[in-house]
């Protein structure tokens, strides 16, 4: 069970973008995917915070 819930935001988005496509809303559906993916990005490649001491 946990697997799924690693998917559920994964899903959610694609979701969200699928249906702002399908609503003809092409270029938010395009802000939805570019943001997902820079937050993705953010959260794999983000600077750890080093502890002072």
């Amino acid at each position: 069970m946990p697997a799924v819930k690693a998917f559920l935001p994964w899903l959610a988005v694609l979701a969200v973008v699928l249906l702002l496509s399908a609503l003809r809303l092409r270029p938010l559906a395009t802000a939805v995917s570019l943001g997902w993916l820079a937050w993705c990005v953010w959260t794999w490649f983000r600077p750890t915070r080093r502890r002072s001491g």
